[in-house]
């Protein structure tokens, strides 16, 4: 059966067509909710509710993008919303103090860095640099997309991800060299 057939059935409520949505791209989606949350009761949380969403509003679904696309951005907002629950919400950053990112493709390190290390210090990184950092370098967005998600202006996107850009690198470069930059 195929991916339209699928989707088709679902919108006609078919439960054994949303299992099977659910079975394909399950695992996938509890990646994407767990980089965000670092708990596995909450990005599966996070991941049964944005099915449950995704197939209460599946009539919404357009096939702009595929499936995957659409559904993981719900998963993302999910995520967002169990962070936003559980702790204080992002600062806001004054657009006086928003700072342009010089070189935004520049993100290399030190030859010895592995993923994981890297994918370790970014865990450690504040939240609000930590998110954008993910949804960019991780997740493939875009700062317009980003903005849209986080509900921040393009500039700030920048200006998050240029700052946690920077404690990454330093912190990836004292993990080698002992300093900072």
């Amino acid at each position: 059966m195929s991916q339209t057939e699928l989707i088709e059935q679902c919108k006609n409520n078919d439960r054994k067509a949303q299992l099977h949505l659910y079975r394909q791209y399950c695992e996938g989606m509890f990646i994407v909710a767990n980089r965000f949350l670092k708990h596995t009761q909450d990005a599966e949380d996070a991941m049964q509710e944005a099915f449950i969403n995704a197939f209460q509003k599946i009539d919404q679904y357009t096939a702009q993008v595929s499936f995957g696309a659409w559904l993981k951005k719900i998963v993302i907002h999910k995520s967002l919303d169990k962070l936003r629950a559980k702790q204080h919400n992002y600062i806001a950053i004054d657009e006086t103090q928003l700072e342009v990112v010089a070189d935004e493709n520049s993100w290399e390190t030190h030859d010895a860095t592995t993923v994981e290390e890297v994918k370790n210090e970014i865990e450690k990184l504040p939240e609000k640099y930590r998110i954008v950092v993910i949804l960019f370098l991780l997740e493939g967005y875009d700062h317009e997309e980003i903005s849209e998600i986080l509900n921040i202006s393009s500039s700030a996107s920048r200006t998050q991800l240029s700052r946690g850009k920077k404690k990454l690198q330093q912190a990836l470069e004292k993990k080698h060299h002992g300093t900072g930059y």
